[in-house]
């Protein structure tokens, strides 16, 4: 993937070009470092694999000797290296490849590393908003839940969806940093959305209109 597969966007991560009035507050991506450990699980697979391989060494240490548990040993080893190798290279393309936005009026998400598929969101179909910290270095998860009748594929959205949420996936800002500061502008611009006045006809044929909180 290139930098050129997206030269049909108007602007980076916005599948076309926003309506007048409409501004982007934010942009950003996923952490790949946090990505890599909250959403593919690299430390505990690597650990896992470490520990298998110290498992096997001492067993065949024990029943043939030192001089076949070393070669098993590396052998194990280097297997363990190339799964995190692997992890952190989906990591580092999944990160690569996504682009969240915050509009004054929705949530963009462009993600996919192989296929790109792009999410919009408006504030209007956002039920509740969730954040999830993640350590002590201001990285978090925004989560979207969306109302009932706005279903999300768990399977596309992964790894840019809340964990475990199968049944109802929300969309999510995944492993970004200074979330707390992303998520009180998404919060803001959703609530100035909301409360904006909406102007509709009046009740009566040649009365004008009318504004309707």
């Amino acid at each position: 993937m290139s930098d050129h597969d997206f030269d049909f966007e108007p602007q980076p991560g916005i599948p076309a070009p926003l309506p007048e009035g409409e501004e982007i507050l934010w942009q950003g991506k996923p952490d790949m470092w946090m990505l890599a450990r909250d959403a593919f699980k690299i430390r505990w697979i690597t650990g896992i694999m470490l520990f298998v391989a110290a498992w096997r060494t001492v067993l065949i240490w024990h029943e043939d000797g030192a001089r076949v548990a070393l070669p098993t040993a590396v052998l194990f080893l280097l297997m363990a290296a190339v799964v995190y190798g692997l992890m952190l290279l989906l990591a580092w393309a999944q990160a690569r490849a996504a682009i969240y936005t915050i509009t004054s009026a929705r949530a963009i998400l462009r993600i996919g590393a192989a296929l790109q598929v792009t999410f919009t969101i408006p504030f209007t179909v956002i039920e509740s908003m969730s954040l999830a910290k993640l350590g002590r270095k201001g990285f978090g998860t925004i989560a979207l839940q969306n109302r009932s009748d706005m279903r999300l594929s768990y399977g596309v959205l992964w790894p840019h969806a809340r964990p475990w949420h199968f049944r109802v996936p929300q969309a999510a800002f995944r492993c970004i940093p200074e979330a707390e500061k992303v998520a009180r502008i998404l919060s803001e611009a959703a609530q100035a959305k909301l409360n904006e006045p909406q102007v509709v006809a009046a009740p009566k044929a040649g009365a004008g209109l009318a504004v309707a909180e």
